[in-house]
């Protein structure tokens, strides 16, 4: 049913007129001025703005991580683990499934939640550095602190960056508006920038070498940040392979004959394998997240 409605689409979107056609591709990908119309709606089609809103996608903001839903995806990552648990309890004939995919759309909810979490830190942490660069660089060309501020701009650092900008435009406390976009996730190093700026303009200390320093120890602080996750993929991706190897069981006991879904659903042997197997696969995944979160934790004591 689902491909002859895609072949029906398609056959009504190709035989329509151009000009339909066109305005079509406006509406599904948004039009930005000649440029998009010299480009054309096809290429623009097999980029990244229409697969970019196709799913939901997490937020980090001031007020903490929240769900936006782009026009063609109103549906989140998670929710598929509910069709695949009818899939699986209609197989298995049970309604243990569709049950345990409730309990896997929250757990997978979650963990897409701290991933964007860690994903807007580290978009926070190269904002900061970038700012403090730019800065350093306006004030070499000879610019005042609070023009060099304005001409550098803080994008990546959302409304608390506004508040800098504004501070710096209208002669506020730019020191305390930094410090207070440094309470945000990853934007720690604004701390650091306020000190200097405070400095600067209390003592007339050179705020560029200082913005200079910053940069380059929060470069350096990163470059270890992202050498150690490359050093943890070795880890993360066998204790996925591991954690993944029931499925495979599952798959290659049914290919065989044997109905493991049965057995594991109906009898009461089976229930006892998948609830000891479940606490295992369950200790093993947290085991492996216990071991890299502490050293993770152990390397960022050492870089304070």
């Amino acid at each position: 049913m689902a491909a002859v409605l895609c072949a029906g689409a398609a056959g009504r979107l190709a035989g329509g007129r151009p000009d339909d056609v066109r305005r079509r591709a406006r509406a599904l990908v948004g039009s930005h001025g000649e440029r998009d119309e010299e480009v054309g709606w096809r290429a623009r089609l097999r980029g990244q703005d229409v697969r970019k809103w196709c799913i939901r996608r997490v937020v980090e903001g001031d007020a903490g991580p929240r769900w936006r839903v782009g026009p063609l995806g109103d549906v989140g990552w998670e929710l598929w683990c509910l069709p695949a648990g009818l899939v699986l309890g209609v197989l298995g004939g049970s309604a243990l499934p569709p049950l345990a995919s409730v309990a896997a759309a929250f757990l997978v909810r979650r963990w897409l939640i701290a991933r964007g979490a860690v994903r807007a830190r580290d978009r926070r942490a190269a904002a900061v550095i970038t700012l403090c660069a730019a800065v350093a660089g306006e004030l070499r060309a000879g610019r005042q602190p609070a023009q060099a501020l304005l001409a550098a701009g803080t994008p990546g650092l959302g409304t608390a960056g506004s508040a800098v900008t504004a501070a710096a435009r209208y002669g506020g406390d730019v020191p305390q508006a930094l410090r207070a976009a440094a309470r945000l996730p990853g934007a720690e190093g604004l701390t650091g920038m306020a000190a200097c700026w405070q400095v600067a303009v209390e003592g007339g200390a050179g705020l560029a070498r200082g913005l200079e320093r910053i940069a380059a120890g929060l470069s350096a602080q990163r470059d270890q940040r992202d050498e150690l996750r490359a050093q943890l993929a070795g880890p993360r991706a066998t204790a996925l392979m591991l954690a993944l190897l029931p499925v495979g069981g599952l798959l290659m006991g049914s290919a065989l004959g044997a109905d493991p879904l049965r057995v594991l659903l109906h009898t009461p042997a089976g229930w006892g394998c998948l609830v000891i197997g479940g606490l295992l696969e369950w200790g093993g995944v947290a085991w492996t997240a216990r071991i890299v979160a502490a050293a993770e934790g152990t390397r960022r004591r050492g870089l304070r």
